[in-house]
């Protein structure tokens, strides 16, 4: 018999560009810069999913909502992340933390995370004590650090709903 809990990582990066909307774990961010994407682009809600995806090895999130595909065009990345929590309920799965972090020079987030917090608990059934939101900037360096690109790393914790799992 394996461990109890699985662990997953998860990551995403997108280029950023000028009158794209800021959407970031399900909330709108105020800046002059969003990300170019397919969907809405919210890189902490992809690799929320990512991370849950591979805690529960079940692929990623390039396998179940591909860019290729025309209906995921424009799309609310809240809908990925209630996909990926039905997928791993339906395998006996259910998330226990998530500790994320958003990279970005700007804006500065402080004002937001606790409504992106709020979003991320509800969207995964916890409760806001298990999800952590870490804003941390590029310190001028790189492509987060000169406003190019935006990032998120989450790592979540599942554990079996049942003896199935």
């Amino acid at each position: 018999m394996g461990c109890p809990y699985r662990i997953g990582y998860g990551n995403d990066l997108h280029r950023l560009a000028p009158g794209k909307p800021l959407v970031l774990g399900g909330v709108r961010i105020e800046h002059s810069l969003g990300p170019e994407a397919h969907s809405d682009g919210d890189v902490l809600l992809h690799a929320t999913v990512d991370a849950l995806l591979g805690a529960a090895a079940l692929g990623d999130i390039g396998e179940l909502f591909p860019d290729t595909d025309v209906r995921y065009r424009g799309m609310d990345s809240s809908i990925f992340v209630r996909r990926s929590i039905e997928l791993l309920r339906d395998r006996g799965w259910r998330p226990v933390n998530v500790d994320a972090v958003v990279l970005a020079q700007a804006p500065r987030l402080g004002p937001y995370k606790t409504a992106i917090r709020q979003h991320l608990a509800e969207m995964l059934g916890l409760g806001v004590e298990q999800v952590s939101v870490k804003a941390k900037t590029g310190e001028k360096v790189g492509p987060i650090g000169l406003q190019e690109a935006i990032g998120a790393e989450v790592v979540v914790l599942i554990e079996p709903t049942g003896p199935a799992a």
